[in-house]
C-alpha cells in the first residue's frame, strides 16, 4: 500500500509561503506535493541535524519527517543563501 504523507506547515513557513509571488509559491507546492510520495527520494538529509532540505528553484525547504505517522512537517521556507543560518 502506497499512502501519501500529509502536510503540516509551521507558522513561519505558512507566513513565508503567502508572502510568495504566484510563480514560487507554485514552484514550492508542488515540490512538496512530490515529496508526499516518498520523502526521503527528495528530500536530503541534513548533517548535524535530525531535519530534511527539499529544493523548490532557488528556495529551500527544512523539514522534518515523521515517518511512524506518514507527517511531513514544513519548519521553514526560504532563500537558499540564508536558510541554513537560521538553523
Amino acid at each position: 500500500m502506497n499512502s501519501l504523507y500529509e502536510l503540516i506547515y509551521s507558522k513561519d513557513a505558512l507566513k513565508f509561503l503567502e508572502k510568495l509571488d504566484g510563480v514560487n509559491k507554485a514552484r514550492i507546492i508542488s515540490s512538496l506535493e512530490r515529496c508526499r510520495i516518498r520523502p526521503e527520494a527528495h528530500a536530503k538529509r541534513l548533517v548535524s541535524l535530525p531535519y530534511f532540505s527539499l529544493r523548490a528553484g532557488k528556495f529551500r525547504l527544512i523539514l522534518d519527517l515523521i515517518r511512524n505517522e506518514l507527517r511531513i512537517y514544513v519548519i521553514e521556507i526560504g532563500h537558499r543563501k540564508n536558510i541554513y543560518k537560521n538553523l
